[in-house]
């Protein structure tokens, strides 16, 4: 799957000991991708229909929606890709390669926005949040993201071995690639790790229970992207580092590589079920499966149609 353009290049040499050692794992990219489109799509549709697209909070939530829901459509075609190798020509490689960095890009960013929106709001107390700057923010985001995504998506091509076609990464500096991914990674985290702890001191001595609800809800939005994808990143760079040939090793770390990388996958599936601690938003969801506002415009519509025949009088 996405595994194996990541870590073969073009001479076939030491990557070509890790492929052939390399175990194979069925990733329930099919269960991730249908439960990701359900949950998301429902949210999406929570969101448009009840909430206000001024509220700054929800303007970070309708982004990150949309990166979890480019991350998805990416699913079917790595799961496609386990099973048959790459059958769908390079422009989709090029593409899907994007998409799979802009939905990766765009959430840690958009979140790490989130947290020093949250922070200088709650801690600061001198810039304002509104939901002009929100924008701003999103729009910057995702320019960064397809930048970025674009420098991965030129390195992929498609290339024929043993018979069977690979969508990999050509380039032989691995190591800068990784590091590329993980800095885009682990410095947010660390500034969303210093934002969080002045949040929370400011919070606590506050007592304030209707900021720490909110507050608790978006950290644990935060620490469900970190738990799903540090496992992931880390391993990349162990994978890029390892030296050692021996075949054990090797299935080893495809083991622990493929279990992260399940880890990594099913984190567009959690962020609608972490929404959901909201009462608000699990009130709107509700009634969104209830079709209360689709039977209250039936009920309007019906009284509307009896009323004339009501006013009549009766012989």
């Amino acid at each position: 799957m996405f595994s194996r353009k990541l870590t073969m290049a073009n001479n076939f040499t030491i990557n070509e000991a890790a492929y052939l050692c390399e175990t194979d794992f069925p990733i329930s990219t099919g269960t991730l991708f249908i439960i990701s489109l359900i949950g998301n799509g429902l949210l999406l549709c929570v969101l448009f229909i009840y909430e206000k697209l001024t509220s700054v909070t929800t303007i970070f939530i309708l982004n990150l929606t949309c990166s979890d829901l480019i991350f998805t459509i990416t699913l079917p075609f790595w799961a496609v890709d386990h099973l048959h190798h790459w059958v769908f020509g390079e422009f989709v490689c090029k593409f899907l390669t994007a998409a799979f960095f802009v939905g990766l890009y765009s959430s840690v960013i958009l979140l790490t926005a989130m947290t020093v929106d949250r922070f200088i709001l709650v801690v600061l107390h001198k810039w304002p949040s509104n939901h002009k700057c929100a924008i701003g923010a999103c729009i910057a985001a995702w320019v960064i993201s397809i930048l970025a995504s674009l420098s991965d998506a030129m390195k992929v091509k498609v290339e024929s071995w043993e018979g069977k076609n690979f969508c990999y990464d050509e380039s032989e500096d691995t190591l800068g690639h990784y590091l590329q991914v993980s800095l885009l990674f682990f410095l947010p985290f660390a500034i969303i790790i210093f934002c969080y702890s002045a949040i929370l001191m400011k919070v606590l001595q506050g007592l304030n229970r209707r900021k720490f609800r909110t507050v608790a809800v978006l950290l644990c939005i935060v620490a469900a992207f970190f738990i799903c994808w540090g496992p992931y990143h880390i391993m990349l760079l162990i994978k890029s580092l390892n030296t050692n040939n021996d075949c054990k090793v090797l299935k080893r770390l495809a083991v622990a590589y493929h279990i992260c990388e399940m880890l990594a996958y099913s984190h567009c599936c959690m962020n609608p079920l972490l929404y959901m601690l909201s009462q608000k938003l699990r009130k709107h969801l509700l009634s969104l499966l209830r079709c209360e506002k689709v039977n209250r415009k039936k009920r309007e519509r019906s009284q509307l149609e009896l009323t004339p025949l009501l006013a009549r009088p009766h012989n």
